[in-house]
């Protein structure tokens, strides 16, 4: 349930990944409410100002001192190990973006720093996607059995890294990873960029990696160049247990009565004659529901529901209220398995990922 305040927090940052934030905190003011945005030049604090209407502040001193429950920092790969540790070392509660810092090395150096802290959570929103919670409860409802497999075709790295971690309740084993890359032509028609006037073929990498997380446990990770934009891909998601396996949305599993089929099905308002507005509302599976849009009325699209659910998930583990929503040890083991696909990609060998200092 909504909390009864406003989650309230800073912004270190005003690149993109900000606007992400300041636009979900637009959409739901009831909720979500920016207390400061950390501008380090004259230009950019305009434009944010200019464009969201909301505080900035030149310092992170500045923005402490408004009193926010958190402050997320978001800036580049380089600079976000050193605003973390600021932010810790003065006491605040973090939201850091994904990844925490950009290197095997680095993140080693990052736990050695803050690690302890217990200040520190990680924006990993994938496992708040209505479709990925919807297939989470279903597993944990034990409807496919022992989890044992999950392939990943929609996202990279540590974001697919950490679906399948999620699926498998893998923690940090060790884990042992096979990867190549293939090269072939391929239409790509949209970019962040926009639409291409003449989208023709062009070399496009696919990633393929299997990792061996032993008892049993594999992720089979599978990404094409730009997949998160280009319509032509589709993305996909199978799971597969010790009694059947969830491919997208369909649930084939074995029970007392035989193999039976359902669906999780998803139920949408606006829709036809249907008023309500354009949302995603809940989704069931097998007659009861697995999965409720909590941000009703804000018109959200599902990666921004999710970013958003993360956000109050934060403002109830900041005010004591609830777990962690991704604790920095998290985020380093799938940073870790990511940057250990690429390796063993480039190298066209096995990569073992062995139990780090962040292993619980």
């Amino acid at each position: 349930m909504p909390m009864a305040q406003p989650v309230t927090f800073a912004i270190v940052g005003t690149g993109w990944r900000s606007e992400f934030f300041l636009r979900l905190a637009q959409a739901a003011p009831e909720r979500l409410q920016v207390s400061a945005v950390v501008a380090r030049s004259d230009a950019a604090a305009e434009r944010i100002t200019r464009t969201w209407g909301v505080t900035t502040v030149r310092t992170i001193d500045d923005a402490l001192a408004l009193a926010p429950e958190f402050v997320i920092a978001s800036v580049s790969w380089a600079s976000m190990p050193a605003v973390v540790t600021e932010l810790v070392e003065k006491g605040a509660r973090v939201l850091a973006e994904t990844p925490p810092a950009p290197t095997l090395e680095g993140l080693r150096e990052l736990w050695v720093a803050v690690g302890s802290s217990g200040l520190v959570q990680v924006a990993e929103q994938y496992m708040l996607m209505p479709g990925h919670a919807a297939r989470l409860a279903a597993v944990q409802s034990g409807a496919i059995g022992t989890p044992t497999s999950v392939e990943v075709a929609s996202t990279h790295l540590y974001h697919a890294t950490s679906m399948m971690r999620s699926f498998l309740d893998a923690g940090f084993a060790e884990t042992v990873v096979c990867a190549r890359k293939f090269t072939a032509p391929l239409a790509d028609p949209l970019t962040p960029a926009g639409w291409v006037t003449d989208p023709a073929p062009v070399p496009r990498t696919t990633t393929i990696a299997t990792l061996d997380f032993g008892d049993g446990r594999m992720g089979l990770y599978n990404f094409v160049d730009n997949q998160w934009w280009n319509p032509l891909i589709a993305r996909r998601i199978v799971i597969r247990g010790s009694l059947g396996e969830i491919v997208d949305d369909t649930v084939t599993r074995l029970t007392g009565e035989g193999v039976v089929v359902s669906p999780i099905s998803f139920r949408r308002s606006g829709v036809d004659m249907n008023l309500e507005g354009n949302e995603v509302v809940s989704a069931s599976f097998e007659g009861r529901l697995v999965y409720r849009n909590q941000w009703i009325g804000s018109r959200l699209s599902e990666d921004d529901i999710a970013v958003a659910s993360f956000l109050d998930r934060m403002g109830s583990w900041a005010r004591s209220e609830g777990p962690e929503p991704y604790p920095l040890a998290d985020a380093c083991q799938d940073h870790a398995l990511g940057l250990a696909i690429e390796e063993s990609a480039a190298s066209n060998a096995d990569v073992r990922v062995v139990r780090e200092p962040w292993a619980r």
